[in-house]
């Protein structure tokens, strides 16, 4: 990009507010349409009026990383408090901890096991026959055996999905650790924190560049690309082509909200992983900012269920059989000019914030060595 361009950006989330910071400290002016009345997309925080607890208005965050540069970058902005995301489960009217660990097993098996014994008898409880597992099932039955997968895993992920976890990959699990120590830490990334003041404010100081002009309340659509010299386009990438092959499938989530005083489950989350339990989990939100104090609670029940038109999208839905209705939508984006499509909305794919982040990093600075 040798001469000032003129950038448009659909969205203000996490992906879009970081290029159009790269972009205009490089001297572009960028122009970003978002249609809700806030910045920092599904990451939107803000205070609660009576209890004060900084509330994840659309579900928790918690920002984990191995990547230096992008934990570095996120603290230029804002202060970032350390935390560890410490689950609990409930199945059959007992409370566990996640991800499994030696307590786990030896609290579900009644075991004194060490290490090593409790991973010989993991090993001794799975499916060996499975050789190359394919789907989120195999991948349980084969690493963990019925008794834990029962347990922890099937009737949640039925809840969370709806689909039987036969036709989900097994990369869904893959994701979750199993440990043979006592260790709780559900992430095992380096960098672990919360930002002080919540995601907002990052995304605000973001987009907080002389060449930024932020517009909230109006959204980018497909026929404003014209209007630009560059469309960066973070929302469903069906919805840039009007759906028009047909819509991709995502999960929602609904919220029930209640309020208390004091401490109301005592922990940040608390999994439901009975399938007779219609939600997935209860997220108790100032539990997530330990270092303050709060008399008041508020508390998120977390129902899953398929995205209708006009629900907020937030996983995409992969399965093992494959989606040639995606494959179809993304042949399309790789032909277009002057639009770029990022972000978990824009690429069908789930990212956590620090790949998120570091995908905008590395999207702008190819437009910039371009």
């Amino acid at each position: 990009m040798a001469k000032t361009l003129n950038i448009g950006m659909a969205g203000a989330g996490l992906s879009c507010a970081v290029i159009a910071r790269e972009l205009a400290e490089a001297g572009h002016r960028i122009t970003v349409l978002e249609k809700r009345l806030h910045v920092a997309g599904n990451c939107h925080t803000e205070r609660d009026p009576r209890s004060g607890v900084l509330v994840h208005v659309y579900g928790p965050h918690i920002f984990h990383t191995d990547d230096e540069e992008v934990w570095n970058l996120v603290n230029r902005y804002v202060t970032f408090r350390p935390y560890v995301n410490r689950v609990k489960a409930t199945t059959g009217g007992r409370v566990f901890s996640l991800p499994i660990n030696l307590l786990t097993i030896n609290q579900f098996f009644g075991k004194t096991f060490s290490p090593s014994e409790a991973r010989a008898f993991i090993e001794s409880r799975a499916d060996r026959s499975i050789t190359e597992p394919k789907s989120f099932e195999e991948q349980a039955l084969r690493f963990i055996g019925p008794e834990l997968y029962e347990a922890f895993f099937k009737g949640y992920t039925l809840k969370q999905w709806e689909v039987d976890p036969k036709r989900l990959p097994a990369s869904i699990l893959k994701r979750l650790p199993v440990r043979f120590n006592y260790d709780d830490n559900y992430f095992f990334h380096r960098f672990q924190g919360m930002p002080e003041e919540g995601y907002t404010p990052l995304v605000q100081r973001l987009l907080d560049h002389p060449n930024i002009t932020v517009h909230l309340g109006e959204g980018l659509a497909a026929a404003d690309v014209a209007r630009f010299d560059h469309v960066y386009w973070s929302g469903p990438l069906d919805g840039y082509y009007g759906f028009d092959e047909g819509r991709l499938p995502y999960r929602t989530l609904d919220f029930e909200r209640f309020e208390g005083e004091g401490d109301i489950q005592g922990c940040a989350v608390m999994n439901y992983t009975d399938a007779s339990v219609p939600y997935t989990r209860i997220t108790e939100h100032k539990h997530f900012a330990p270092w303050e104090s709060h008399e008041r609670s508020v508390c998120y029940r977390e129902f899953s269920r398929h995205c209708g038109p006009e629900d907020i999208p937030y996983y995409p839905v992969h399965l093992t059989e494959g989606d040639a209705l995606l494959q179809r939508y993304q042949a399309r984006a790789r032909n277009e000019r002057g639009v770029t499509f990022v972000g978990r909305l824009g690429t069908y794919r789930y990212m956590d914030m620090d790949v998120t982040i570091r995908a905008a990093l590395d999207v702008a600075r190819a437009a910039l060595a371009g």
